[in-house]
This record gives C-alpha cells, structure tokens and sequence, in this order.
C-alpha cells in the first residue's frame, strides 16, 4: 500500500507569530517538503492545482518536473488536475513530458476543483462542469493512445490528423485517479475506463466515502475490469501529531481555529469527530487510520495534508518524519496483513502497465494468426 501527502498550497499567515510567507517563500517550501517525503520514504508526493490566492500551486507540472530531477524514489502526482478548465491537448502533451522526464515514475488525478470563478476565468461555464469533465476526459484519452486523432466534441475546436507529443513513455500513457468528493457521475467514469478512483474525503464523514467508493467498485465490476474488491481507491486524510496527544491539540488548535478551509467554523473536536482529521498521537493516527479498511475495503493508496493553514516548515518537516518512522511502518504491515491476495497492495506501476500492454499484444497477434 502506498503512503504518502499532499498540499494544497495554500499561503496563510501563522496565527502563532503573524507571520506569512511570500508566494516564493511557499513554492520554495512545497519542494523542501517533497525532498524530505521523499528522503524519509514516504511513497508519493501530490500538488494541487488552483489558479487563486491564497494559493500558488498554478502549474503542477513544472513542479514535479523539477522534483523529477532532484528526488529518487517517490511517486510525483496531482491532487487535481483541472480536467474542466485545462484544454486537454495539453493536459496530454505535459504530462507525457512529465512522465518522459520523471521515467514513469508519476500518475496524475483528474477533478473539477472546487473553486467556481476558475471556469470563467478560463473560458467555460461551471454548469457544464460534468460534460466537460466527461468529454475533455474521452478526448485525453485518445491523444495518449492514438497517434494521430480526428475529433470533434462541443467545448473545443476540432482537431484533424493531430498528434501530441511526446508521445507516452514506453507507448503506455500514466495511470489516472478520477478524484470526486460528491459527483457520482466522476465514480462511474473511472469504473468505466478501469481507472483508480480517490476520494479526497477530508470534509466529510465516512458514512458518505463508503457510499462512493462502494458505487466505484460496483460499477467497476460492472464494466467487466475484475471483482469489485480489486478496484484501485485512493482516500485523503489529515492529521497532526506529537508524542503527547494534549500537546498535539494544544499546538495545532490556533492553526484549526484560523484555516482559511475550515476557521472560524465547526470545533476542532467536532471537526475531529466527524471527519478524517485526526490529532493525537502517532497511535491514535494508526488506530483511526487502520479502521478505515473496514468501511471502504482493502484500498491502494492515503494520502495526508499536513502543511496547511500556516504551519512552519520545520513543523511540517517533523510530522513527515512521525508519519515515515512510527505510523506508515505500522499501518503498511497491519494493512497488508489482512489484504486478500487477488487484491492489489498498489496501484499499477508504469512498469506493470507496460508489462500489461505486451501480453495483451501477444495474446492479440496470437489470435490474428490463429483465426
């Protein structure tokens, strides 16, 4: 299973000191952040995409094309990629450079964003949010897997005799998460190309994550992809620790209490007990996280949001190494020992994918000159 964090990139004043970083200050932090996840051994790094204070991760793919270049084993993806507002011939075009310039070692998560005015700004209508989700989606798809694309759709000018390049690693374009909070019309398109599904279910309580994952894999099966269990989840988190529970709730209240996502809202105790978030102790993360299993199934990939609401660097940094040595060990072997074994511990490598592609190959030139 794999274990890893994402950032939502927000710049947000430390309500402890009244300090706040500058635009470079908070990039410049997201790639020390990424090292160190990738130095403590923690399996993947995600940046979010926005285009709006107070955020600064607008081009995902010039950050993990450098983290491509200066870290060695962690996995480089998205926590959305704006499948709506991103015209897809360079969605296909940039992450085929990233997965060239990475050796594979990346994937990406489509999603809608939760930010309304972006679809203006880049020229569509947020009613139209799920058509062109579902459109620019099949059209991505084309360009990775076809080399030369005729198409004509109803939210881009048409494309004659066109070819993205480069052209995926290998011939085999990166694995996709498909991440919705609320739309089951985002569950059903992943199940429908096999494709991972991620809820990022940080602002919602269990009750409703185990009713979309269970639609996912459902109609996963449906689509003929394999059983239902072996469908590829993914789920959000976030937490905070300290070796002493009190003292993680004493530290990370005043930053609660003024989170742009979530201050001046809900207690932090009910907050805590409603949703993912969890604050205590390295065990209590475990013993939270690991109960998960039992509302969604055996599921391949956690991410945690650790470096919001104006957190230090340093304290950020810390809790990356609390996750890497006392909880991920403990929750990867407790995970792993209860996961059947028809079920996939991790999503597909790039290396599995191209592996897939050869056999179904052979097996297709086997049957042409056996008929």
């Amino acid at each position: 299973m794999q274990f890893g964090i994402f950032s939502v990139s927000d710049v947000t004043t430390d309500p402890t000191t009244g300090e706040t970083p500058d635009d470079t200050q908070r990039v410049r932090s997201m790639l020390t952040i990424a090292q160190h996840a990738d130095q403590a051994g923690l399996d993947v790094f995600a940046t979010g995409e926005h285009h709006n204070p107070p955020f600064v991760a607008s081009s995902p793919t010039t950050m993990l094309g450098y983290l491509a270049g200066v870290t060695k084993d962690i996995i480089l993806s998205t926590s959305t990629t704006l499948i709506t507002t991103n015209d897809p011939v360079k969605i296909a075009e940039d992450y085929a450079m990233l997965q060239v310039i990475s050796g594979g070692r990346m994937d990406l998560m489509m999603g809608r964003g939760n930010t309304g005015p972006v679809y203006p700004w880049f020229g569509q209508d947020i009613r139209q949010g799920i058509p062109l989700a579902i459109e620019n989606y099949a059209l991505l798809r084309r360009l990775w897997e076809e080399d030369v694309v005729d198409w004509e759709g109803n939210f881009r000018t048409p494309l004659r005799g066109f070819t993205a390049t480069p052209r995926p690693l290998d011939g085999v374009p990166p694995f996709v998460w498909h991440g919705s909070i609320r739309s089951p019309e985002i569950a059903e398109q992943a199940a429908y190309y096999g494709d991972g599904f991620f809820h990022n279910n940080i602002f919602w309580p269990m009750s409703h994550t185990k009713q979309m994952v269970r639609f996912y894999r459902q109609r996963f099966e449906h689509y003929g992809h394999g059983p239902a269990d072996t469908a590829i989840v993914g789920l959000g988190g976030q937490v905070f620790m300290r070796k002493n529970s009190q003292d993680a709730w004493n530290e990370f209240r005043p930053y609660f209490d003024n989170a742009p996502v979530y201050g001046h809202g809900p207690s932090m105790e009910d907050f805590t007990a409603t949703t993912p978030l969890t604050v205590g102790s390295p065990q209590q993360v475990i013993d939270r996280y690991a109960s998960m299993r039992e509302d969604v199934g055996d599921y391949q990939r956690q991410l945690f949001l650790i470096d919001h609401a104006g957190l230090p660097l340093k304290t950020v940094l810390e809790q990356i190494d609390l996750l890497a040595e006392e909880v991920v060990p403990v929750l990867r072997k407790e995970m792993e020992a209860k996961r059947p074994e028809h079920v996939p511990a991790n999503p597909p490598s790039h290396a599995e994918r191209v592996a897939a592609a050869q056999a179904k190959a052979a097996a297709d030139e086997t049957a042409a000159t056996t008929a």
